[in-house]
């Protein structure tokens, strides 16, 4: 296996809470079945922070306010769990910050696999997305972003990273149906 299906931040708390969140659920649960039987490793990656706080960097308020909203994005609660089907064969994997990399062993689950090449999706666009993409980018994976399977609060910002920055970050991006696609 040489493939990942990285699907960062769906999860019942934010897809939930955030009406934005909900519109990549239909394309990424029609894409798992043939992700899977093309081989791909699928990784689920959900944030949370520890219920005490322990986590939450001092000064930032962003993350203060998703801290403060409640069990959406604490540890364990309901708002954590995966607003997808999830099979035994996934990998899923807890993150605390923007990035699915970021203070995780992800990286790790993936070279362990042999995967060298990657397909990222999830919420939000110019969040998770993005962070997730450079990080990937800078362990030399290969990137593809899958255009339908991310959104942004903002659409404007979705499609301005979806047609410029990605591709001029040499990342391949496609719709979920036409991925995996011949190469992958």
């Amino acid at each position: 296996m040489t493939t990942a299906l990285i699907i960062g931040d769906v999860q019942q708390g934010i897809t939930g809470g955030y009406p934005f969140a909900r519109q990549v659920v239909p394309p990424l649960t029609g894409l798992l079945p043939r992700a899977r039987a093309a081989g791909a490793l699928v990784v689920f990656v959900y944030f949370g922070f520890r219920a005490n706080g322990a986590d939450l960097p001092p000064g930032n308020a962003l993350f203060r306010t998703f801290y403060e909203a409640g069990d959406a994005f604490h540890e364990g609660s309901a708002g954590n769990e995966i607003a997808l089907p999830v099979a035994d064969e996934d990998v899923v994997v807890i993150k605390r910050r923007a990035s699915a990399f970021a203070g995780t062993d992800l990286d790790l689950v993936l070279r362990a696999s042999g995967v060298d090449t990657l397909a990222i999706a999830g919420v939000a666009t110019s969040a998770m997305v993005a962070a997730t993409c450079y990080d990937a980018a800078d362990r030399d994976y290969q990137v593809t972003v899958l255009r339908d399977g991310c959104a942004d609060g903002d659409p404007a910002m979705h499609d301005f990273f979806m047609d410029t920055v990605f591709p001029s970050r040499g990342f391949e991006v496609v719709p979920c149906a036409g991925w995996p696609g011949p190469s992958s």
